[in-house]
């Protein structure tokens, strides 16, 4: 391992800021940080190194690479973690239109959707880390949500039930359970877990989750949050009876009075379903 490899390793482990995930995701970042300075030609660095100049070669690299705006400010948040660690905040400057990088854009009408096929789910070898995949297609879950559901207990008949400890922000809500898909995956989840959660015994939520990054990794399995497009723009479907604008359905301007009331109710019960409360982020999952 390079010299800056493994002193920003040690710098992560030391400084264990935000959850499991996000301490998870940083590291990753700056792993792959250290590596582009490497390939740029910056050989010799240590941790204490980080200059103007490396944060400029990094997003002339990154802008050279065509990376998106939401990947570019993620890595910035990664780079200013760093500088303040290593008592070295103002190298980098605070807002990223010093350096030309682009507002984030959340509505694209592009759908991101994935869906889950038997051929990659076949590769997965943990049923936990299966079965939390299948959850995820079946109600939307978040990745964390599915890892850390106890199905015994989320089961509630009629709907699917998540605790505050398990859902972002700590909101409890509740999901329905509308077709006999959704009753069999949890089902079987519940076989699965018994009457613990979809993380083995012996094992902690950050051991669990990095088995499940490692194994969707191995079965070619990218870009999870794209099964909870899928839930939301097949469930504005159901309760809508047209197709959302990122799947080639209409635009929200071009709907008249009666289908914007639909629409709108639509995006209101989906909202809280995905545990938002926000009806502006629907269009991130369905466009506008």
């Amino acid at each position: 391992m390079r010299d800056l490899n493994y002193q920003l390793k040690q710098l992560c482990d030391r400084n264990r800021d935000g959850s499991y995930a996000t301490q998870s995701d940083r590291a990753r970042i700056l792993s792959h940080i250290a590596n582009q300075l490497h390939d740029l030609g910056y050989r010799h660095m240590n941790a204490d190194s980080l200059r103007p100049k490396h944060v400029e070669a990094l997003i002339g690299q990154w802008k050279a690479d065509a990376v998106s705006a939401g990947t570019m400010k993620n890595r910035m948040s990664a780079m200013r973690w760093w500088a303040q660690k290593i008592g070295k905040d103002n190298i980098i400057a605070r807002n990223n239109a010093a350096y030309c990088i682009d507002k984030r854009t959340f509505v694209t009408n592009i759908s991101k959707a994935k869906t889950l096929d038997d051929v990659h789910l076949a590769k997965i070898t943990d049923a936990f880390t299966a079965m939390s995949l299948r959850l995820q297609a079946a109600f939307g879950l978040r990745r964390e949500e599915s890892i850390k559901i106890v199905p015994s207990w989320a089961d509630g008949g009629d709907r699917l039930k998540l605790k505050d400890t398990w859902t972002k922000g700590g909101k409890y809500r509740e999901i329905a359970i509308r077709t006999p898909e959704q009753r069999q995956v949890l089902n079987e989840a519940k076989r699965l877990a018994a009457n613990g959660s979809l993380i083995p015994a012996s094992m902690r939520y950050r051991d669990q989750l990095q088995r499940f990054r490692t194994q969707c990794d191995k079965a070619g399995i990218h870009g999870v949050h794209g099964l909870r497009h899928r839930y939301a723009q097949e469930r504005y479907r159901q309760l809508t009876g047209w197709p959302c604008s990122s799947c080639g359905g209409p635009r929200s301007s071009h709907l008249n009075v009666e289908k914007k009331e639909r629409d709108l109710s639509a995006r209101l019960l989906l909202s809280e379903e995905m545990g938002h409360g926000r009806e502006q982020i629907t269009a991130v999952y369905l466009g506008r």
